[in-house]
């Protein structure tokens, strides 16, 4: 179990690495573009991110991984 968050987080951390290091400007401009967005849009955003999140490592867990 701890493997796998483990795992998780570091591979968290390299797609937001590349994504910082390949477009900085892309990054800053899609804060901005949150930025717009009420809260309550914000807030479905992350619900939804983290229900996909599961889901993603339900499936993953599932197949053996």
């Amino acid at each position: 179990m701890i493997g796998t968050a483990l795992l998780a987080i570091g591979l968290v951390l390299i797609i937001e690495g590349l994504v910082y290091a390949l477009a900085p400007s892309l990054v800053e401009q899609l804060l901005e573009a949150l930025r717009q967005l009420p809260e309550g849009q914000r807030r479905t955003l992350g619900l939804i991110s983290i229900a996909g999140g599961v889901a993603l490592v339900w499936m993953a867990k599932a197949l053996g991984a």
